[in-house]
């Protein structure tokens, strides 16, 4: 193998190596998320708004009970409503 060759096999390796390690801290930038019930409000809902609807964006009223949004892990319990707290599981 020539040295060019040699020069430019080095250089897509780098460049390759370097793509997947900015993949690789952008994945980890995004912080952890969980489900939160009772914290949307009326068709803000990311899913599961009961029976008879389709997933986000189909709750009928605001902090329904079992409609969630996700939010950073850890600040479910933290938010507040009119309705109380959110919740990690779903509400009555």
């Amino acid at each position: 193998m020539s040295t060019n060759s040699t020069k430019l096999a080095a250089g897509v390796a780098a460049m390759i190596a370097g793509a997947l390690v900015s993949t690789a801290a952008s994945a980890q930038d995004k912080p952890a998320m969980e489900k939160c019930y009772g914290v949307s409000l009326a068709g803000k809902n990311d899913c599961k708004a009961g029976a008879g609807t389709s997933c986000a964006g189909t709750s009928k009223t605001d902090y329904q009970g079992n409609a969630w949004k996700l939010v950073k892990a850890g600040t479910c319990t933290k938010i507040k409503t009119p309705k109380g707290p959110g919740s990690l599981t779903p509400k009555a």
